[in-house]
């Protein structure tokens, strides 16, 4: 079963991610921020992130750089899920290792349509 970090400030947006992923049969584990989900990548790295931007105490842009410094760092899958949808946000996204970006709000839809084109489904 693949991995998937859901790595949002907020419950209710980790809760319906969760919801969806868990349907589309991954282990699902969760950060309320990006310090958070570094320290859960240093644990056990997963198979797919998805990331919100604006969070407090790291931003989701500084732990996908800080992610993609660690070891094995360069694995995962990392899908950003916000409300930034400036070409500055997208292209700073990907130019920093993202594969995909959605725009929130999302559904199952969106998530398995995301997924399936980076690969994970």
């Amino acid at each position: 079963m693949k991995t998937c970090l859901v790595v949002d400030d907020s419950r209710v947006i980790r809760m319906v991610a969760r919801k969806i992923l868990e349907e589309l049969d991954f282990s699902v584990c969760e950060a309320a921020d990006g310090q958070k989900a570094v320290d859960s990548c240093q644990e056990n790295m997963p198979d797919a992130v998805l990331l919100d931007w604006n969070m407090p105490i790291m931003s989701g842009i500084d732990f996908l750089r800080a992610l993609r410094k660690m070891d094995g760092g360069d694995a995962p899958v990392v899908v950003f899920c916000t409300t930034e949808n400036d070409i500055n946000h997208i292209r700073e996204a990907i130019a920093t290792g993202a594969n995909e970006y959605i725009m929130k709000p999302f559904d199952s839809e969106i998530i398995q349509s995301k997924f399936s084109q980076v690969g994970l489904l």
